[in-house]
């Protein structure tokens, strides 16, 4: 190997590393609620879609803390990450867990929620930041936190979101957000529709249009 393949292989490595801990970083720091640093990770236009909000990452800075203040825990833990550079721009998904506790028709219950972070990233300043983290569900689950009977959920309520986190949404429902009741899953229009967006943005394209989503 040459020296200059060597030097761009060392340079790719160095980037992936960077953006690796930049997604860990919005996981310890969010769930730690360590709301400063949190705001580090987001590019100025940075962009969060979730089952339960969709908007800038300056106001999903500021609705987290406020539900943290009110005893909201959505945790997270991470899995595998694959990352794609091109120039000044990535993407990454990564595999990820959510886990949020919270009474379910009475019972208190924890739902975990199986999926990956689709990541849209740019350099600005100098550094990786986070230009939209659109999350994909794939599956969850919900269970009773104590040893007693579980809930009766209200079958259409269930029925009323997809399968990836139809649990998840139950709950937040239940709690007071407006679950968005289309989001990515494993398979479908939605997925696709989230890769193809992508592409484009590695492609050069302007910000991402979260219509689509």
């Amino acid at each position: 190997m040459t020296d200059l393949a060597n030097d761009q292989m060392n340079e790719q490595m160095a980037e992936r590393l960077a953006i690796r801990e930049l997604i860990e970083n919005w996981v310890l720091w969010r769930d730690a609620g360590d709301w400063d640093r949190f705001r580090d990770v987001w590019h100025p236009k940075g962009r969060m879609m979730a089952t339960w909000f969709q908007g800038s990452g300056e106001e999903f800075i500021r609705v987290s803390r406020e539900g943290f203040e009110r005893g909201v825990r959505i945790l997270h833990f991470l899995g595998g990450s694959t990352i794609e550079v091109r120039g000044s721009r990535a993407t990454a998904q990564t595999k990820m867990t959510i886990s949020q506790r919270g009474p379910v028709e009475g019972v208190e219950c924890d739902v975990v929620c199986t999926g990956r972070f689709y990541d849209f990233l740019e350099k600005h300043e100098g550094r990786w930041t986070i230009v939209l983290r659109q999350p994909v569900y794939e599956k969850d689950r919900l269970d009773p936190v104590g040893m007693g009977p579980g809930p009766t959920l209200d079958p259409e309520l269930v029925a009323a979101f997809p399968e990836g986190y139809r649990h998840l949404a139950y709950l937040q429902t239940r709690i007071g957000y407006r679950v968005k009741p289309d989001m990515p899953g494993l398979t479908g229009p939605e997925v696709e529709a989230l890769y193809a967006l992508g592409a484009a943005w590695l492609d050069g394209s302007d910000f991402p249009d979260t219509s689509t989503l």
